[in-house]
């Protein structure tokens, strides 16, 4: 459980630190704590997943009180911000995002909003990362994420979560006053890009873009996929353990 009036918040993201969903994720912050730190990168690192910088050096640059800028991935900002910036009193939660865009099933395996969360609670720091959807061909809007985030927030960190456990949350693409509820959900099964164009260049070459279509399946119902479909909010507690224990046991059996 944490107390978020007094708690150290750390705020980080991968769609830059300029972007409209961090502007909006500044504003959830600072309403439920007067202790906000920003460590987010310069530029957008969307699609980063847990990447680390390990062949160059890092440039930490301080833009104001409080907010730092980092010119490599979201796990990049998050180590930074707790093993230096903070490392004398780290932060009690992080929160990641607000993405620009929904991150449910298969995304958060390249999620660079996902991965500052898991970074975070690699370095023992409760996280949640925040994103929210639009509706096709829409303008960006996190109306919905800033009326409903405080209270996502304020109810999830009344659990204690255990080791190695963040929280993951998606607003849906309707209005703050649409939305039917919120649902704690296992993720489901949704691939992004499975759409390449390919393209050829003024000198005859290929190249291609990997779109970000995502295959049309069946959603199963109660899963993040679906609730975000049916304008719920849905709310999906991940656990990092990516060991499946009934494949060890079986796996155990032959190499015996």
């Amino acid at each position: 459980m944490i107390d978020l009036k007094n708690a150290r918040l750390l705020l980080c993201n991968d769609d830059s630190i300029h972007s409209t969903g961090f502007a909006a994720l500044e504003r959830i912050a600072r309403s439920l704590s007067d202790d906000v730190w920003v460590c987010a990168p310069e530029t957008e690192q969307s699609g980063a997943s847990h990447s680390l910088s390990i062949n160059r050096p890092l440039r930490l640059r301080e833009l104001g009180e409080r907010r730092f800028a980092v010119d490599g991935t979201p796990t990049d900002c998050v180590l930074l911000a707790v093993n230096y910036l903070l490392k004398d009193h780290k932060p009690d939660l992080v929160l990641s995002g607000v993405n620009h865009g929904h991150n449910i099933a298969e995304d958060v395996t390249y999620s660079g909003t996902i991965a500052a969360a898991m970074e975070a609670t690699l370095l023992g720091v409760p996280a949640m990362a925040l994103s929210q959807a639009f509706p096709e061909g829409g303008a960006p809007d996190f109306a919905t994420a800033e009326k409903w985030g405080p209270e996502v927030i304020r109810k999830a960190v009344a659990v204690d979560w255990p080791k190695n456990v963040l929280v993951n949350v998606n607003f849906p693409p309707v209005g703050p006053d649409e939305v039917k509820g919120i649902e704690v959900v296992p993720h489901g099964n949704r691939k992004i890009g499975d759409e390449l164009d390919r393209r050829v260049d003024p000198r005859g070459r290929a190249y291609f873009w990997i779109g970000l279509s995502r295959a049309k399946a069946a959603t199963i119902e109660e899963t993040d996929a679906h609730v975000l479909d049916e304008g719920r909010i849905p709310v999906t507690p991940i656990y990092l353990d990516l060991s499946h224990y009934p494949t060890i046991d079986a796996m155990k059996q032959a190499f015996a």
